[in-house]
């Protein structure tokens, strides 16, 4: 893969017309900026930055214990609450 600096593809635009990934880099901070892909990759990175987004956003808390948890009691709280609500209004006021 290719590095050109912030400056370069400013003062040689040019450089960028053969290419297929090229990393931009910022000499000064020796950072990565990002990357310019060829046009032929266009429909596969958007279809992989879309189901990156979408698996973002499928967060599911099922299955999650909190750290005080044991699982191996989970078989105790089948009907708990079933027994919790019928506890609380069968007893005489």
């Amino acid at each position: 893969m290719e590095q050109i600096s912030i400056s370069e593809i400013q003062r040689n635009l040019h450089k960028l017309d053969n290419f297929d990934i090229i990393e931009v880099i910022d000499k000064k901070r020796d950072k990565v900026k990002g990357y310019f892909i060829e046009h032929k990759y266009f429909a596969f990175v958007k279809e992989l930055s879309e189901q990156i987004q979408k698996d973002e956003k499928k967060v599911s808390l099922k299955g999650a214990l909190n750290p005080y948890e044991n699982a191996s009691k989970i078989h105790l709280e089948k009907d708990a609450w079933k027994n919790h609500v019928l506890e609380k209004y069968s007893k005489d006021d």
